[in-house]
């Protein structure tokens, strides 16, 4: 007996692609327990399990670059060209090797969040490509100018050939897609007790006084820690493995927890802009605090988002970096629109996933 093998392609770029599409991956799993899927991504398979929850195929495969950075918020932009124009140059090379790969497994549909050359791979073996996602490639590198306009150029012409969009909020248009279905938020849902998770970590202090800081896969250098102090009566949560040890900061190094699993714990999230971790918080209702990241064409889809559908605060780095973090005891900005967001984006895509393998029998 056959079973629909799903194929999913993940662009390799910090953490967040990977978490919002593997928590699509996830909710699938539970659903529709007979589907094989493969996960193709260099992200690192204790980070796929810890979202996957279940059996997966993991195919260590990079189809594009994303950006190269030194950290969350610093990129290498003469390094991200070179590189894509490495990929650009082995096209042909890397299709044919991953279309022998599909068809030997069976695969009948690719989903990629959002790797461009899955187009190409897909019509290759005679498989549809859909793809998920708030941005495209072409939309962050296009204002770079220089050689990023070529690539840009490239990069939407394979987005044209996607059967179908699932366009998350805090989106651009993607004008270069031809078929767009709109979603809701993705993201992990918390998996832990919370009384589990007060004991196992000590956390005493009430939520309003405790703070989730994430700043995804890259993390940050110089994240200022040294203001905890001023704050001796709250606790603090990190997943840093650099940062100092402190009365009452929380560091979580087991691999099994994510930050959304504390994320009910806490009265604020203090990250980088990103969609995973801001999707997440705004699925729970958890206030953000972010800093603006520069020259990054997505940074203004996310701030505009949060200030539209989530309690906020939205910092200048010398207030993150150098300040007092006074910005803790403010209230949050509430957000500007009363219609809340669709938190039903991994069923929605999970949903027609299943009824295209569903079609195919």
């Amino acid at each position: 007996m056959s079973y629909p093998t799903l194929y999913l392609a993940i662009t390799n770029h910090g953490f967040g692609h990977a978490t919002r599409a593997i928590s699509v991956a996830a909710t699938l799993r539970r659903r529709s327990p007979e589907m094989r899927i493969i996960l193709s991504t260099t992200a690192p398979q204790w980070l796929l399990a810890a979202y996957m929850g279940g059996e997966f195929i993991h195919r260590a495969r990079s189809f594009d670059v994303g950006v190269l950075q030194r950290d969350s918020l610093t990129m290498d932009k003469t390094a991200t060209l070179q590189k894509l124009m490495h990929i650009r140059s082995q096209q042909d090379d890397m299709v044919a090797a991953e279309v022998d790969f599909i068809r030997q497994q069976g695969v009948g549909l690719i989903l990629a969040d959002i790797p461009p050359l899955a187009t190409a791979i897909a019509r290759a073996a005679d498989i549809p490509c859909w793809m998920m996602s708030n941005f495209g490639w072409d939309f962050i590198y296009r204002p770079w100018g220089g050689g990023f306009e070529a690539i840009a150029d490239w990069i939407g012409e394979c987005f044209s050939q996607c059967d179908r969009l699932f366009r998350l909020p805090f989106c651009e248009p993607m004008s270069a897609f031809p078929h767009i279905s709109d979603v809701g938020l993705t993201g992990g849902t918390p998996r832990y007790a919370l009384a589990q998770l007060r004991a196992e970590f000590n956390l005493t202090a009430p939520p309003e006084r405790t703070v989730l800081l994430t700043f995804g896969g890259l993390g940050l250098e110089k994240i200022p820690y040294a203001a905890l102090q001023r704050f001796p009566d709250w606790q603090f949560v990190a997943f840093d493995r650099q940062a100092p040890e402190l009365p009452n900061l929380r560091l979580v190094t087991n691999l099994a927890y994510r930050p959304v699993d504390f994320m009910p714990l806490c009265g604020q999230v203090v990250s980088k802009p990103g969609f995973s971790t801001f999707s997440e918080a705004c699925r729970l209702g958890i206030p953000i605090v972010t800093i603006p990241r520069e020259d990054f064409a997505e940074t203004p889809l996310l701030l505009n988002g949060i200030q539209d559908y989530a309690a906020h605060k939205i910092l200048q780095p010398l207030e993150f970096f150098q300040g007092d973090w006074a910005f803790l005891n403010e209230p949050p900005v509430p957000p500007r629109k009363s219609q809340p967001l669709s938190k039903e984006g991994n069923h929605d895509i999970a949903q027609a996933v299943i009824e295209y393998f569903n079609c195919l029998r």
